[in-house]
């Protein structure tokens, strides 16, 4: 989807998380650095980077994944490839995925992004979360603040994108159908498919124009222009 966006359609945004709210490169070379000082002091512990490593190229390897039991599953795809048990696996991933990472995601934040969520605010358009991995705490570090969030690992979803069973979820949520809906996204082969299984419009972030980001100022204009115009949401 290109170009202006049907504001006076959109009663709901959708957004993925990791690089669509974040520039994702900038935070990964913070993770790394973090990454060799704790393993410069504990060289007996060095083979964990595969399992970050495997766990990674799992999830990728089994996009569109509709099993069950998504969460354990995870793991399991990488105790296979590592041959460690998920007992060990699973603080290394908690450690360096789902907590390290968040006391730099503040400095992280594409600019644009609060005023873009405070725009909609003042058009009443609710703003949802679609993640491949759980928010809640990611969005509290980024000052974010949603009225849903869903991740990939829900119990109602037990999907992985490109399959449209979160995009339905929350559209079904919040008594909406999914062309009332908008889904950003930071990746063509996985949000945007999925975006186009679910029937929903959506917008995908360039890379190449993350040096001179305006994405989200744009989107915050487009919306404020149809309120100075007096165009009701």
């Amino acid at each position: 989807m290109k170009g202006m966006v049907r504001w006076d359609k959109v009663k709901v945004v959708i957004l993925d998380v990791d690089g669509t709210l974040y520039l994702q490169s900038k935070l990964r070379r913070k993770v790394f650095l973090g990454l060799l000082k704790y393993y410069a002091l504990r060289p007996w512990k060095i083979d964990d980077l595969k399992v970050l490593v495997y766990f990674r190229k799992e999830r990728e390897r089994n996009a569109g994944y509709a099993g069950s039991g998504l969460e354990l599953a995870q793991y399991i795809w990488c105790a296979e490839r590592v041959n460690y048990p998920v007992s060990m696996i699973k603080p290394v991933i908690e450690r360096w995925i789902f907590d390290f990472p968040n006391q730099f995601l503040a400095e992280c934040v594409f600019p644009g992004i609060h005023d873009f969520f405070a725009a909609l605010r003042e058009n009443d358009i609710r703003i949802a979360i679609y993640s491949d991995y759980k928010a809640e705490e990611k969005l509290k570090a980024m000052g974010l603040q949603v009225d849903m969030a869903v991740a990939s690992t829900d119990a109602e979803v037990d999907r992985l994108k490109p399959d449209p069973c979160g995009l339905l979820h929350i559209a079904d949520k919040m008594n909406v159908s999914g062309d009332e809906c908008l889904f950003i996204g930071d990746r063509m082969e996985l949000d945007g498919e999925c975006a186009i299984r679910a029937g929903m419009p959506y917008l995908i972030i360039q890379k190449r124009h993350l040096k001179t980001f305006d994405f989200f100022k744009n989107l915050t204009t487009q919306l404020s222009d149809l309120k100075t115009n007096n165009i009701k949401l």
